[in-house]
């Protein structure tokens, strides 16, 4: 990992990943806007760092050097698309840890651009989508004619700062669905339903995460939506976040807000990070014959299972390459990628004749 440069190395999660990435024998140059933040870090993991900012451009004499360059810096909707263009110009694979749909969808139209220039484009390999992603390919591997995919997400981890910075930026703008290939706005909580994340039926509402795009382009299924586990009390609060995003879209009140963020928040410490853990489920339906499979996964803390998973597409794409043009972690590397990562187990899931969910044996 010696030619990996790692953008936003000194946030919370870009913390993490380096000091994966050094534990793993790589010396990946670290990088991000402030020079004197990049200096320390660099200095103390003996690694090599370096001030970009993204709004200096043009960028590419900043990355030709690198073979890949993992961007860590969100929110993604402001970095991803500045690393993207230099990366097109400098011929450097592009991988990010985001799971803001509306930067998977936009990086997608840069697919064939990308296949031209010779690069891939491989965003979220993160816990947004990796974990999500590989499962929607595994369910349909086992019925590949399924025309409706649902996701869901279980986990009581708390935010890192480029987290809740990203949430304050997002909020107000409703969720999202895919339905019939096409994405739809819809408001948030848009729709509930019960999920069993393994303990029973738990509420879950509709979310707006990056699997309405990543799954979509995974197994070419067109009809998609992602949950998410809340309170049933708690819907009417996430409802009205539609009302309350002029708040939060006024600068003053953006910039208390990431202020305030900055000064209270920095992420799991190292005991939730080891102990905690989430539940991924998803379904996947075929309309005509009303066959239905589904299956869960058990990862270890979103934060950590980002610093594996990261570190290893970064690994696997260095060393095994991965075809050009716009990727997905199941696309990139199949749907037994996020097997391989630590701490990660498997339930898939059959209908019996009543049609009522039961456990079969992973292989």
């Amino acid at each position: 990992m010696d030619s990996l440069l790692i953008y936003g190395s000194y946030g919370y999660t870009g913390r993490l990943i380096a000091r994966e990435a050094v534990a793993r024998g790589g010396s990946p140059t670290l990088a991000g806007r402030n020079g004197d933040r990049v200096a320390r870090q660099a200095e103390d993991l003996g690694l090599e760092g370096r001030a970009i900012d993204l709004t200096d451009g043009p960028l590419e004499d900043d990355l030709e050097a690198f073979d890949a360059v993992l961007n860590c810096a969100g929110p993604f909707e402001r970095t991803a698309e500045p690393l993207v263009l230099a990366c097109l110009e400098a011929g450097t694979d592009y991988l990010d840890i985001t799971g803001e749909f509306p930067v998977f969808e936009r990086l997608r139209q840069y697919g064939e651009t990308a296949s031209a220039a010779g690069i891939t484009l491989l965003p979220g390999v993160g816990f947004d989508v990796v974990p999500t992603d590989c499962l929607a390919a595994m369910l349909h591997e086992r019925l590949p004619t399924a025309d409706r995919l649902q996701l869901g997400v279980k986990s009581e981890y708390g935010f890192s700062p480029g987290t809740a910075r990203t949430f304050v930026e997002l909020a107000g703008e409703g969720g999202v669905i895919r339905r019939d290939g096409r994405l739809l706005s819809v408001p948030a909580a848009f729709r509930s339903r019960k999920i069993d994340f393994g303990e029973g039926p738990e509420h879950a509402v509709t979310i707006p995460l990056g699997d309405v795009v990543t799954a979509a382009h995974t197994t070419g299924i067109e009809t998609v939506e992602v949950y998410g586990a809340v309170p049933e009390w708690s819907k009417p609060l996430l409802s009205a976040t539609d009302s309350l995003g002029w708040l939060l879209e006024r600068p003053s009140v953006e910039r208390a807000a990431t202020r305030a963020i900055d000064a209270l928040l920095d992420g799991p410490d190292g005991t939730a990070l080891a102990t905690e853990s989430a539940t991924v489920w998803g379904e996947v339906v075929d309309d005509d014959s009303g066959e239905r499979h589904s299956g869960r996964l058990r990862t270890p803390n979103p934060y950590a299972l980002t610093a594996d998973a990261a570190v290893s597409a970064v690994e696997r794409l260095l060393e095994d390459g991965v075809e050009n043009g716009f990727q997905t972690p199941a696309s990139a590397f199949g749907s037994a990628f996020v097997t391989e990562l630590a701490g990660v187990e498997r339930e898939l899931l059959e209908a019996d004749a009543e049609g009522s969910a039961v456990p079969e044996p992973a292989d």
